[in-house]
Order: structure tokens, then C-alpha cells, then sequence
């Protein structure tokens, strides 16, 4: 069940910068996990609202804090975070996520799944709860921390994403991105790509994953900023998600956790564009 109005109960705060609102609520709430004690798996009724449990987490992304400076407000920060955990390990969010980007892109006017693709890689500077197996150092960013490796349509909305230590180069990244894309998107044949992909990965895609990749370079008499064709969709999507904080920085232990961060992120961003587009004008 969801939680009552916001405003009514004093354990149930709203903060307008990440908490869900009623219609953001009523097209996320059917695409969550069911609840252990209503899937086979026996035990009791949760006993804190989902609702109140998903605002804690969006409220952690958005405002990139600690799991335990989560406010007094929300459910104790142990029980959000074993949520949290759980749900990742399901692969809960991606799930989510893809069913949020289908609807996003029938409501844009385009087929649920998509022709063409544009890869792109961003490091992020590790914090101290980075193990130290899965960083890495970027010597051209002379950043030390992880890469993520995303995969977006030709409007910006994510794919799919990895995340590897900053020292893998982005062509040797590639080679799983593109594969988990192929997996998820038969539809996919075309992809767009900056010339650190050029090379081997441009053979290997097509004779492997019958896909073109078209690098798209900076033209040699520009000077200045450029918007460059197709490349500009990814980097704005770059945009998107770091203006949620915790992927400002990778705190997180493991590589998956920090792609469900991403995946978060990017639900966040899409609830709110569904819910607007839903409401009707006034």
C-alpha cells in the first residue's frame, strides 16, 4: 500500500527536489519487486511504506549523502539500504528502468525499441569506500577512481551501462557494453561513437554483433566548443545524471551498486517526464 498524502503524517516528509509526487507514485508503484510475503517466499507485511522507502533512496541519490545521514523522517537507514541491496541484486532497477524508457519513448512518438545507439564513457573520482581491486587510474582525466561506459538512443535515454575501473580504455569497455546492448535490443544496427572507439572495436562489432559503429570526429578547423553531430545526446545525458550527487562521485563498494545508482537516476529523471506529460495543462 502507498503511504497517506504527503503532509499528514509526521513520518512522512516531502522534500520537492526527490520525493515522489502522487502521479510519479501511480506509474512507479506497479513496476516495483512484490513483496517477499506475497511471492511464495512466506514471511511477514513490510512494515515500512515503499513509498516512503523509494523517497528515502531518490532522497539519497539526489542529495548524494551518506546511507546513515538519511534523515529520522525516513525508515531507519539499515532498512532502506538492505532494500536497496536486495532490489539491486534482483536487478530490480534496470528492470524498472527499461519499462519507464519504453513508455517514455511510445509517448515521444517513437517505437519502444530502438535502431541506433551512441556510446560514450565519463570517469568519476573514487572516494575512500572504493575498493581498491575495482579502481583504477585515467591518465588522460589524471582522475583515479572508476568509468562509467553508457549506451543511450538517439534521444538520450539510457540503454544500458557498465561500470570498470578508470584505467580500462574505452574500446576495451566497449566490447561488453555493446554486447549487453545487442542482448537486450535486436533492433539496434547503428552505432555512434567518438574516435577513442575507432580501430579493432569497429571489425569487431560488425562481424560479431552484425553492428556499424560511425565515429564521429571534431572537424580539424574548429576552434572552440563544437556541437558535435549525434555525440552531443550522450554528454547531455551525462548531464542528467549528475545532477543527481551521489553520481557526482563514486561511493560505492561495488561496481553494480554504482550502476544502480545510474539506474536510479535515470528512473528519477523519467518518472518526473512521465508525470508531466501525463498531467494535463492548466
Amino acid at each position: 500500500m502507498s503511504c497517506p498524502a504527503h503532509g499528514e503524517s509526521p513520518k512522512c516528509p516531502f522534500y520537492p527536489s526527490s520525493s515522489l509526487t502522487d502521479p510519479q507514485w501511480a506509474i512507479l508503484e506497479p513496476l516495483l519487486p512484490p513483496p517477499g510475503n506475497t511471492a511464495g517466499k512466506g514471511g511477514r507485511h513490510e512494515k515500512w511504506s515503499r513509498r516512503l522507502v523509494c523517497d528515502a533512496i531518490f532522497y539519497l541519490s539526489r542529495g548524494g549523502i551518506a546511507w546513515a545521514q538519511l534523515p529520522h523522517d525516513f525508515p531507519p537507514a539499515k532498512t532502506v539500504y538492505d532494500i536497496y541491496r536486495r532490489w539491486t541484486k534482483a536487478g530490480a532497477w534496470q528492470r524498472i528502468h527499461d519499462a519507464l524508457r519504453d513508455r517514455a519513448r511510445v509517448a515521444a512518438g517513437r517505437a519502444p525499441q530502438p535502431t541506433a545507439a551512441v556510446i560514450d564513457s565519463q570517469t568519476v573520482r573514487g572516494a575512500d569506500t572504493v575498493a581498491a581491486g575495482t579502481a583504477g587510474y585515467d591518465a588522460g582525466k589524471k582522475i583515479k577512481g572508476r568509468k562509467r561506459h553508457i549506451a543511450t538512443d538517439t534521444s538520450g535515454l539510457l540503454l544500458a551501462v557498465v561500470v570498470t575501473a578508470a584505467s580500462i580504455q574505452d574500446r576495451d569497455a566497449a566490447h561488453r557494453l555493446l554486447a549487453a546492448v545487442a542482448a537486450r535490443f535486436a533492433t539496434i544496427t547503428h552505432v555512434f561513437a567518438d574516435g577513442g572507439y575507432a580501430g579493432r572495436l569497429v571489425i569487431w562489432t560488425k562481424s560479431v554483433l552484425a553492428q556499424t559503429i560511425q565515429i564521429v570526429k571534431r572537424s580539424d578547423t574548429a576552434t572552440g566548443f563544437e556541437v558535435l553531430p549525434r555525440r552531443w545526446v550522450v554528454e547531455r545525458t551525462f548531464g542528467w545524471l549528475v545532477k543527481h550527487r551521489r553520481c557526482v562521485r563514486d561511493y560505492e563498494t561495488r561496481p553494480d551498486h554504482h550502476e544502480a545508482m545510474v539506474y536510479i537516476a535515470a528512473i528519477h529523471t523519467l518518472t518526473r517526464r512521465l508525470a508531466h506529460a501525463s498531467t494535463p495543462a492548466t
